[in-house]
């Protein structure tokens, strides 16, 4: 099989190789060429360098993602994998540093910043992980209910308990084949994140003799772990919510240079270094690295020394040997049996097969310990608060209808604290036990429901209000009207938004003596009291707050509102605002903005989180959506917030953003031709152009009677067999750096244009090659003289390449000899560089003209 890249219409990439190693090369080739900017910010972020071009703002979490040891741990785990595991993963990372250049020279993040590329470290992909997920489980809330337990007392330790929401959830359910249409089962839902530009997800097919898979990938990792569909099985995941991290409070003591930390058996030594934290206008940050029996630590200060507790420090396991087998999966089985040695995050897993197999389990690992450890910081130096040296058993659940997972507090409950609020699961199992059978395309209609199940609370204290303005009971009673849609065009679904942080602010002001806790800039964002206050705001109207008159409060909060006259669309205030390192646009300059507006909230199948009780706008949301049929893959259906591409300005930077925020969903590619994969484009007084991949086999006759011809003499063809002409285009054809593509002018076949990538061609070894570069060869076919003819031709390809493909400079090394060639190179623009001697891989020699062309005066000379 052949190592290409094909794109559908909306950029996804369609990967193929000759066998996994080839293929998972490409994937990190191409996720290079993608997404240079995420990749090399995110393995800057677990080494903790980023302060270096970000600035003092990114200085907090290079400083904790020193302290916890993510590039150790990430190598510890990568050096414990098996060695085909860990041989895959490398061919991964030598994809990413091939391409890494060509995707750094088209990201403008990397010039605004000053970023130079480093190369990857094998277990790369192992720290991005970590670093992804180090707070994926919470940690910093058990800083919080401590900080909470301190200040109010144990009783009120889990008072601002909100069933969620964390820093993630998701949504996702599965539909048994007895009650689709189809009669074989369907896997629907999407995750909540951040929606990040670039963003978390990339829509991706993986090719090779051994399998074929489509799913969504996380940039910077190989293969698909969360979201996949292999043909005949399929699955999909949440996290669990639940708790695998501890917080110790450690007692220190120094001799010296020595370290010791006090544990159940006494003082013990501690490991201690220093590390610089690099920082971009500003003065670098000395840190100290300690290490205890318990873990790392994490804080340091006059406060309080606290340690961090997590798994795959423990055991030196990622649970990255489960990648590969994913791909291989082709039953409930292999899945169920891959996802035994799976370690962080843990997750809630659907997956089912077209032979009627399902499966609903937990995967990960949650360590068996005291039941205090998952509510707040606990004393290192006791005994009871050691890990017991085993692990929880991973719940899993009989399949007997519809499956649903939405960070609730079901099957994972053993597993953890604090679950997500009940009402997207509510709302989606209600949703599915509404119709008796489903099809693939309906589950948008879920996807996109706007219900808010949480809304009941605040509208029934609403309700029992009296002595209200006449302004404030006309607004009651719209709101005790409204049908609790957070639909984007609704003006009540505003007003009880804008009822509800008028609230959160006025009760937040009774918990004034939990502002300023002290604790390191990282972990702010977990211990502000507006925020605990809005995400917990139906458990705090539900408990007993002796001294708080929540009536009164809710009441002075409508009357707010009512006061301020009638409020503007949902949509119009919740508006998506994808969040970038660099604080860049979402529309390149020249584009035309669109409305950004956004049904949902947060606890709304659509879930559309906006900033707890300061801003409607949205920043939170569906990462992606998904629907895979197992009934037929190629009626599956997935969409992303923005696009396949990563580098602003792309085509297909946020063409689905469209489809997005309507609730859409993209159609899934299952094959393309080649003619799908070409380009095509039409010039006024020249015809209708198409750029087709060769096919090394229909196109033969064709490529042999041109390079044979004598025309194509310094070509040096001439005297080849119509088979050893065939072995070389079927070796061009198997390679992913080197392409060959038949040019048609009318439908009429009308050049050969071969491209390579100068760093696997001898001609890069006779000139300095720069991020990007590609090489170009072109033959036009015999013919009749026609006026301009080359010119035009030489306009449309540098269109294919400068444009299409993206680069930003071509070279060309016609024969010296070819006066005719280098002739017209130079009247098309190209820049004559220096004449070199260019050795092939038989020994033979031919001297070239080096000639030059950049995108921008490509693009200058079209104006």
């Amino acid at each position: 099989m052949n190592a290409r890249v094909f794109r559908d219409a909306y950029g996804v990439p369609h990967l193929q190789a000759g066998d996994p190693l080839a293929l998972v090369y490409l994937q990190g080739l191409n996720a290079a060429q993608d997404r240079a900017w995420q990749l090399e910010l995110e393995r800057r972020r677990f080494l903790g360098t980023s302060a270096a071009f970000l600035g003092p703002e990114a200085a907090p979490w290079d400083v904790l993602a020193r302290q916890a040891r993510l590039a150790d741990t990430a190598q510890r785990c990568f050096e414990a994998l098996d060695d085909e595991t860990r041989e895959w993963i490398t061919a991964y990372v030598e994809g990413v540093n091939h391409a890494l250049p060509i995707g750094a020279a088209r990201a403008p993040e990397f010039a605004e910043t000053g970023l130079t590329l480093q190369e990857w470290e094998p277990w790369a992909p192992l720290g991005i992980w970590l670093a992804v997920h180090i707070l994926f489980a919470g940690f910093p809330s058990k800083l919080w209910r401590t900080h909470v337990a301190r200040h109010l007392g144990d009783e009120a330790i889990e008072l601002f308990s909100s069933e969620g929401p964390r820093t993630a959830g998701s949504n996702g359910w599965m539909i048994p084949g007895s009650l689709t249409t189809s009669g074989q089962a369907i896997i629907a839902g999407d995750p909540h994140r951040f929606i990040e530009s670039p963003g978390i997800y990339q829509q991706l097919r993986l090719t090779c003799p051994e399998y074929d898979v489509l799913g969504l990938a996380v940039p910077g990792i190989p293969g698909i772990a969360h979201f996949g569909h292999t043909g005949t099985v399929a699955w999909a995941i949440t996290n669990a919510m639940s708790d695998y991290q501890d917080l110790y409070a450690e007692q220190l003591r120094r001799t010296g240079s020595v370290v010791e930390a006090l544990g159940p058996d006494g003082w013990k030594p501690a490991s201690v270094h220093s590390e610089v934290v690099e920082v971009a206008g500003a003065d670098p940050i000395q840190i100290e690295v300690i290490e205890t029996d318990r873990g790392p630590v994490i804080i340091d200060d006059d406060e309080q020394t606290v340690s961090l507790r997590y798994p795959p420090r423990v055991t030196g396991r990622l649970g990255f040997e489960v990648l590969p087998k994913l791909l291989r999966a082709t039953t409930v089985g292999d899945i169920d049996a891959a996802l035994d040695t799976w370690v962080e995050p843990v997750n809630v897993v659907l997956a089912a097969d077209t032979s009627g197999g399902l499966l609903h389990r937990t995967a990960g690992l949650v360590p068996t310990r005291h039941h205090s450890n998952k509510l707040r910081v606990v004393p290192a130096w006791e005994a009871d608060h050691q890990w017991q040296g085993s692990w929880e058993p991973m719940p899993r659940a009989t399949v007997d209808g519809p499956a649903v997972m939405a960070n609730a507090r079901e099957l994972a409950a053993p597993l953890g604290v604090e679950f997500a609020a009940p009402h997207r699961s509510r709302r989606i199992a209600e949703l599915l036990a509404a119709r008796p059978s489903w099809s693939v395309e309906e589950m948008p209609t879920i996807h996109t429901d706007v219900y808010l199940g949480s809304a009941a609370s605040l509208l029934d204290v609403l309700a029992g209000l009296d002595n209200l303005s006449t302004e404030a009971v006309a607004l009651r009673t719209e709101l005790l009207d409204w049908d609790r849609r957070m639909d984007a065009a609704s003006t009540t679904a505003s007003s009880y938004a804008a009822v509800r942080k008028a609230l959160v602010s006025r009760l937040a002001d009774h918990f004034a003596v939990l502002e300023d806790a002290a604790v390191p800039e990282v972990f702010v964002p977990w211990m502000d009291p507006l925020t605990h206050t809005s995400y917990a705001l139906e458990n705090l109207l539900a408990a007993d707050l002796t001294e708080v008159n929540v009536g009164w409060l809710a009441r002075e909060a409508l009357e707010e509102v009512a006061a301020r006259g009638p409020r503007p669309p949902w949509g119009e205030t919740h508006q998506l605002s994808p969040l970038h390192m660099l604080r860049g646009p979402v529309f390149a300059p020249g584009e035309e903005p669109f409305d950004l507006g956004v049904s949902g909230d947060h606890h709304c199948v659509m879930s559309t989180s906006s900033l707890p009780g300061l801003s409607d706008v949205c920043v939170r949301g569906s990462a992606a959506r998904y629907a895979f049929d197992l009934a037929d893959r190629s009626a599956s259906g997935w969409v992303v917030p923005l696009g396949a591409s990563g580098v602003l300005g792309d085509a297909h930077h946020h063409d689905q953003l469209p489809l997005w925020l309507r609730g859409e969903l993209a159609p899934v590619a299952s094959s393309l031709t080649r003619e799908d994969r070409g380009y095509a484009g039409e010039m006024a007084g020249f015809g209708a152009v198409r750029i087709i991949e060769a096919d090394p086999d229909r196109d033969l006759d064709l490529i042999h009677s041109w390079v044979t011809a004598e025309r194509a003499s310094f070509w040096g063809m001439g005297d080849l067999s119509r088979d050893e002409i065939a072995g070389i285009y079927r070796f061009l054809d198997s390679v992913p750096t080197h392409h060959v593509y038949v040019v048609y002018l009318d439908d009429v076949p009308i050049a050969l244009l071969q491209t390579y990538d100068p760093q696997a061609d001898p001609v890069g070894a006779v000139y300095d090659i720069q991020a990007g570069d590609i090489g170009l060869h072109f033959l036009i076919a015999p013919g009749d003289p026609r006026p301009n003819f080359t010119g035009n031709l030489l306009r449309v390809v540098g269109q294919f390449i400068f444009v299409h493909l993206g680069h930003p400079r071509v070279v060309v090394e016609p024969d010296l000899r070819n006066d005719r060639a280098i002739d017209r190179f130079h009247r098309t623009g190209f820049v004559l560089g220096a004449e070199a001697k260019i050795t092939h891989p038989d020994g033979t020699t031919k001297t070239a003209q080096l000639a030059f062309l950049t995108r921008e005066r490509f693009l200058s000379l079209q104006e």
